[in-house]
């Protein structure tokens, strides 16, 4: 038996029928609720099973509630509820951390034991702690060997520490041999086996290797080495 459109209420027959919104109808009856405008599978929209175009489809919209002063003294009243409930429960959790355990007849014993170790090793450790003090405090205090106790003032008059020996003045340094020379410019080392010096600077032990080096030692600084021989004149 053929099914009756939603539209005209008349029948459908297979050839034009069409299956939608859990509803039958017939292609020119598949139309829009306001504009009447002829629908397909492809363009339709459906609101509480009725077909829509895309301009006239409903608009879901938030209601808005009005601050009415009761709406405003039963906003106040659920406020003030929800502060004592927390308050309420804030007091029943307080001091319970944040799990509460179960006190099961096994945690008793749980804890029963752990307070008995806690027991004993705290008896343990104080015994340790009594004959460690008691061990020091009766072991008598004896100068280490070699250590002999100075006379005192009161006991010996005529107490006259030894004099302490008189230091030698440190021996001045041998005069350096060799050529003496004067740097004339600033110089910096460009290999390990050079040596820097600074305009002015005395060079001793001068050395000469060829026509363009030369070898010293720096008076300023100790440093010996190879250095430029056009940097430095004779003295």
């Amino acid at each position: 038996m053929n099914p009756l459109c939603s539209r005209c209420n008349r029948v459908v027959y297979p050839t034009e029928k069409v299956n939608c919104l859990d509803k039958y109808w017939h292609k020119g009856c598949f139309s829009c609720e306001v504009c009447k405008m002829t629908l397909n599978m492809k363009n339709y929209k459906g609101f509480e099973k009725r077909p829509y175009c895309n301009a006239h489809y409903p608009k879901t919209t938030f209601t808005s509630v009005a601050d009415t002063p009761e709406n405003l003294r039963l906003k106040q009243q659920s406020k003030m509820q929800s502060q004592v409930l927390y308050k309420e429960e804030f007091e029943k959790n307080k001091g319970k951390g944040f799990s509460v355990v179960a006190d099961t007849p096994e945690m008793q014993r749980i804890k029963r034991t752990q307070d008995q170790i806690s027991n004993i090793k705290y008896h343990e450790e104080f015994e340790k702690s009594r004959m460690g003090g008691e061990a020091a405090s009766s072991q008598p205090h004896n100068p280490p060997p070699g250590y002999h106790q100075p006379p005192s003032a009161s006991h010996n008059y005529n107490y006259d520490p030894a004099p302490e020996p008189m230091r030698q003045p440190a021996a001045a340094p041998p005069p350096s041999g060799g050529k003496r020379y004067r740097a004339m410019y600033d110089y910096t080392a460009a290999d390990e086996d050079e040596v820097s010096f600074q305009d002015g600077d005395m060079i001793v032990d001068v050395q000469q290797i060829d026509e363009g080096w030369m070898y010293g030692r720096v008076e300023r600084t100790g440093q010996q080495g190879m250095l430029p021989a056009n940097y430095v004149e004779p003295i």
